[in-house]
């Protein structure tokens, strides 16, 4: 693959840069700034419970790792609760409200979307960041984004 590639999606035109070794890169607008994601191998996949999470700690941070296994996705999100600001979310328990992923602080139940981080429970709670998160020949991997 050439460094770059010209892509044209709905009359937009997009700057494609391949992938390296443990990175890839967002297809973004021209002329806008490229994100370029870095990952980090998390754990093995066995690491993780079905319909469940678990905590790994990459650099400073705790991140909470969810595979749910009934939907077939993964999804990383911080692991520390906004709500009184506790690293348990990994611990919570996962579902859907309304088709939207989500998880439940195992304390004080306030719930997050697992796609935006957001709260599903009160807009004052605060959000929650996630994280990109691929699997690939059995190992997690995760991107700060």
């Amino acid at each position: 693959m050439k460094p770059w590639n010209l892509l044209t999606l709905e009359d937009k035109k997009y700057l494609l840069i391949g992938e390296g070794k443990n990175q890839s890169y967002k297809i973004n607008p021209m002329l806008e700034v490229l994100e370029i994601l870095k990952w980090e191998k998390a754990a093995l996949e066995k690491d993780f419970p079905e319909d469940g999470g678990a905590c790994v700690k990459l650099g400073d941070k705790q991140i909470a790792v969810f595979n749910f296994t009934s939907k077939g996705e993964w999804y990383a999100t911080d692991n520390r609760c906004p709500h009184k600001k506790q690293m348990v979310l990994s611990r919570g328990i996962i579902g859907d409200k309304g088709g939207e992923p989500k998880v439940a602080c195992p304390f004080h139940k306030r719930q997050f979307s697992l796609e935006s981080g957001e709260c599903l429970d009160d807009a004052d709670c605060g959000a929650i960041k996630t994280y990109p998160i691929r699997v690939e020949d059995g190992v997690v991997y995760i991107a700060e984004s």
